[in-house]
């Protein structure tokens, strides 16, 4: 039996939930204060996910770089290769906050979206 022991991350509390393994499945959770604590226990034991924020070069916009983060979740491994692929992009200007800036990247599924207006210099 394998004990796994997280603090959740999903609101300022900060939570201690340890989840009990065996075999790869999870046997208990405890420790969490909330439904939404429950949940991220079991997917951060099982398939850990986390949001991108970043920046990427900006074409003709009034700044050098425009901040873009992931609109969903992506899978933890997959971090190190989503921030090399993003590290080619270039955004022409204008753009809108929300606006996709990269669809699907990677094959996950997920976009990358705009998370502040561009402007055209």
């Amino acid at each position: 039996m394998e004990l796994k022991e997280i603090t959740c991350i999903v609101c300022p509390l900060g939570c201690r939930i340890q989840v009990e393994m065996e075999g790869g499945e999870i046997k208990s959770v405890k420790g969490y204060s909330c439904s939404r604590g429950l949940e991220y226990a079991k997917n951060e034991v099982t398939m850990p996910k986390r949001t991108i924020t970043t920046s990427v070069r900006t074409i003709g916009g009034h700044l050098p770089l425009l901040s873009v983060r992931t609109k969903e979740p992506v899978p933890k491994e997959k971090i190190q290769e989503i921030m090399l692929e993003l590290a080619k992009v270039e955004v022409k200007a204008p753009v809108k906050i929300g606006d996709v800036v990269l669809k699907n990247i990677l094959g996950t599924g997920v976009d990358i979206i705009a998370t502040r207006n561009l402007y055209v210099k």
